[in-house]
């Protein structure tokens, strides 16, 4: 293995971005998961005759676990530090996959997937914080882009190992199993990496420790986390950024009531705004309609649904890929405009085939190879992106922790209404409708997004809050 793959970014990053490998995942296994637990023949149990609400309750389990996780995050984040929720929500990842693969009847198997919920909801809220608090600033965004690609790359995996195992007997038990080794590597990555300085730095200021020693505490974990690359300038950093600390006034605790004032109330509009178009410009339900559309276009390998989800998964880590490369070079605001503004003209193609191009299947084939893409330039990376980097540090943890409840209730909000709403008005209105909310989304990006590019988080919070 080459020494640059050891290098103490890439270790810095890959363990809490295993956390978005092991979300991905989950999404992937369990559209195939699904197809094996109901099989008569491949099950493997006594119980694989459940209803559609059932199959509802193990599809999105671990969404409502999230939520819960999230809201778990906004009491535990500041007290633990984004290290230890790591290593927590490894554990829960751990205990979640090895319930659900072992469950003995259905109850069972939801509180497994329940559990392993809790876990993407802690990691969700911890991987963004503790790389954006580690990373460089020149290379931040690429860092926490990376995350998305390993969401991604997670879900190529578990519809491959889908796949693979959905005609083996008792297969979604090994789909939801192969879960526990890789949380075992996330879990000892997190043990062995160092807290984030800046962490310790906050607690240094609000008084939770010996000042003197919670410094010598915080210029060790940088020059564990930079390597050779920081030199003999990490003293200098750590006062800086304790100086900047103190100039910010963030000695002080943060209350429920200040989430919702001052900055961290333009943090949170900037970064839960984000999140939120994310989620109601309608994604969930553009996949949704993949192998349908696939077939109409005469691709004769779409009428199985699963190769339709691996070419998908392709064609988005390809353009995560790009997002990552670009991020840092471009900006967050370029690719955000761009990238909705693909979404927006893919939406309305979508609509326009769903209610008078019926007979051009090409168009809903491109539009959707369109709306993937721009989605994974924009805001599957770069949601998670600002909010990681916009809250204000002692309100981090707990602003970061409502953007991510915000981010996983919409999500639950959207798959639960579309089919009534598909049945209501149809295809074509609502993908008309989704374009009506991107278009929004486009209006809010221009006059209230920063640019982030390159700036510190202390000047991120001095400058642009």
């Amino acid at each position: 293995m080459s020494s640059s793959l050891l290098s103490p970014t890439v270790q810095r990053f890959l363990f809490p971005a295993f956390g978005g490998l092991l979300y991905g995942y989950d999404i992937g296994a369990t559209s195939s998961a699904t197809i094996s637990i109901k099989s008569a023949t491949s099950s493997g149990i006594s119980w694989y005759n459940l209803s559609p609400v059932e199959v509802g309750l193990i599809t999105s389990g671990s969404l409502y676990g999230a939520l819960i996780g999230s809201v778990l995050a906004f009491n535990v984040a500041d007290f633990l530090g984004r290290r230890r929720e790591l290593i927590l929500s490894s554990l829960m990842y751990l205990i979640g996959a090895l319930v659900t693969a072992l469950a003995p009847n259905f109850v069972i198997m939801v509180i497994g997937r329940f559990i392993y919920g809790i876990g993407i909801g802690l990691a969700m809220h911890a991987a963004p914080m503790y790389i954006a608090e580690t990373a460089p600033s020149q290379i931040r965004g690429q860092l926490i882009s990376l995350k998305e690609f390993f969401i991604v790359l997670g879900m190529l995996v578990g519809y491959i190992s889908g796949s693979l195992l959905v005609e083996t007997v008792a297969g979604w038990r090994y789909m939801y199993g192969v879960s526990s080794p890789l949380a075992v590597i996330m879990g000892s990555g997190m043990w062995w990496l160092p807290a984030s300085p800046r962490w310790i730095l906050l607690r240094a200021i609000q008084g939770k420790g010996e000042v003197l020693a919670l410094r010598d505490t915080a210029i060790y974990c940088l020059c564990r986390l930079r390597g050779g690359a920081i030199g003999d300038s990490a003293p200098q950093k750590v006062d800086e950024i304790l100086s900047e600390l103190s100039h910010l006034r963030e000695e002080e605790e943060a209350t429920i009531a200040e989430m919702f004032q001052g900055k961290c109330l333009k943090a949170l509009i900037i970064g839960g705004g984000l999140v939120l178009f994310q989620q109601i410009t309608g994604q969930p339900s553009v996949l949704y309609y993949a192998a349908t559309i696939f077939q109409s276009a005469g691709f004769s390998a779409a009428s199985d649904a699963t190769k339709v989800s691996i070419l998908l998964g392709l064609w988005k880590l390809i353009m995560t890929g790009v997002a990552v490369l670009a991020v840092d070079r471009l900006g967050r605001r370029p690719l955000l405009l761009g990238g909705v503004s693909g979404i927006v003209i893919s939406l309305f193609l979508l609509g326009s085939y769903y209610t008078y191009l019926g007979d051009i299947p090409a168009v809903a084939v491109v539009a959707l190879l369109v709306y993937v893409g721009c989605y994974q330039l924009s805001f599957g990376p770069i949601g998670w992106l600002m909010i990681s980097e916009v809250f204000p540090l002692r309100l981090r943890g707990r602003g970061l922790s409502i953007a991510v409840l915000v981010n996983f209730a919409a999500n639950a909000l959207v798959t639960f209404a579309f089919s009534p709403l598909r049945e209501l008005l149809g295809a074509g209105i609502l993908f008309f409708s989704f374009g009506g909310i991107a278009v929004l989304s486009l209006i809010f990006i221009f006059f209230i997004i920063p640019e982030t590019k390159g700036l510190t988080l202390e000047e991120i919070e001095a400058k642009l809050l």
